[in-house]
């Protein structure tokens, strides 16, 4: 026992006393700063203790401001109350970026209602679709009651799958007999509701809810909260919160953020063998956070992309902002010709921008510049601690040589 490599540390008395209060998946019993919110969602879904058709419910705002926690902290109140006063509420959690198309959501929703003594799933696949959308009411009406289904990141969904499902989601009320159905959209992009047919954006939309992003004051109050149940009294430095939510209020008020900072620098600390978590220790958990983040979606990109990300960069390091697409184009064919890689035509590598915007990595802003078309003014969201070059290269075992201004590629040998 004395030779295993964790014995001299599994009873030491580390910095945490949960660390899990840390996390963002955590549940807390109070919700600082979000009292107007749960105000208006609690007035609506008490029709659903009352046996009536709560409106269904957009629910908008940046990452981390709370959105989902709001809605799983009522729905479990809501759910709570009605097994109190013997009515059944049901509300069921998807998260549109795991669950995707039309057909898995439905699954997801049907075998969501099976009784415990069940083993009818609906298969993954292979049912036709209104086979499936015919099982669910089947079921709801078995059950009875009122089912609020939240779909968490809606945008991606309808991004992906298009407006189908919503449109038969949001009409079940005309198919179900016994059971009543409310549908909760959270969205991180204030305008996916220009994907939606006007028929779903009136029945979906019934009442909309903002959520903004926490100020540095308001991110103090939830690391302080979150922290007396998490870290040892004492042992947080002065600044520190402070500090995290500082760095969180500048990246659009992202509670998420500040709380992964407050972990990973007690971690720091607590891994140097540290008794205080200090301000340095946050340095360190922003640079490894950002890394974490970025790194294996850069490896990851292919080649072409690379190309791309690479024609982006390095117009930068020249001093450029708000690159043109046309900029871009000619800096990435000089890299296509110096590597030996096919060159793409402009409208592909429009869409390749695009697809760098949608994993975060650049900003892609449309402009027009009237009778002399519409461009991209692009510029790069990689933090400066993180040299990405280095990623690209690393990823595709290559080196870029500079000489005189000109870039040659030259595989390692």
């Amino acid at each position: 026992m004395k030779d295993n490599i964790f014995a001299d540390i599994i009873d030491t008395k580390g910095l945490f006393i949960d660390k899990e209060v840390l996390r963002h998946t955590y549940k807390p019993s109070k919700l600082p700063h979000r009292d107007e919110e749960v105000k208006i969602m609690r007035y609506n879904l008490v029709e659903a203790l009352k046996g009536h058709i709560p409106s269904n419910m957009i629910l908008y705002g940046v990452s981390g401001a709370g959105k989902t926690a709001v809605t799983q902290f009522i729905c479990s109140q809501l759910e709570e109350m009605g097994q109190n006063i013997d009515r059944f509420v049901n509300p069921v959690f998807i998260n549109c970026r795991k669950i995707d198309t039309q057909y898995r959501v439905l699954a997801h929703l049907g075998n969501s209602l099976l009784e415990d003594y069940e083993n009818d799933d609906i298969p993954f696949t292979g049912w036709p679709t209104d086979k499936v959308f015919s099982e669910l009411i089947r079921r709801m009406d078995r059950l009875g009651g009122v089912h609020i289904i939240v779909l968490d990141e809606i945008d991606h969904l309808v991004k992906k799958s298009g407006d189908d499902l919503l449109y038969n989601l949001t009409n079940l009320n005309a198919e179900l007999k016994k059971a009543r159905c409310s549908v909760i959209g959270i969205s991180n992009d204030l305008k996916f509701t220009e994907y939606l047919d006007s028929r779903v954006q009136s029945r979906l939309g019934q009442e909309d809810i903002i959520f903004n992003p926490y100020n540095a004051a308001q991110l103090q109050d939830i690391l302080r909260m979150r922290s007396k149940k998490g870290i040892s009294k004492g042992a947080l430095g002065k600044g520190v919160i402070e500090l995290c939510a500082g760095m969180a209020a500048q990246e659009h008020g992202d509670a998420r953020r500040a709380l992964n900072l407050l972990r990973v620098s007690t971690e720091k600390a607590e891994q140097s063998g540290d008794t205080e978590v200090i301000e340095r220790h946050v340095r360190i958990a922003q640079n490894q956070i950002e890394c974490d983040q970025i790194t294996p979606v850069i490896r990851s990109l292919p080649s072409q992309q690379k190309l791309v990300l690479f024609a982006v960069l390095r117009n930068e390091k020249h001093g450029l902002k708000n690159i043109a697409t046309g900029e871009v184009f000619e800096l990435y064919k000089q890299a296509c010709k110096n590597f030996g890689s096919n060159i793409l035509t402009s409208r592909r590598i429009t869409t390749l921008l695009s697809e760098l915007d949608t994993l975060g990595l650049i900003t892609a802003k449309t402009v027009s510049n009237g009778r002399y078309g519409r461009t991209k003014m692009i510029n790069s969201c990689i933090p400066n601690s993180i040299d990405p070059m280095e990623i690209m290269i690393e990823a595709e075992d290559m080196m870029i040589a500079v000489d005189n201004g000109k870039y040659r590629f030259q595989a390692k040998i």
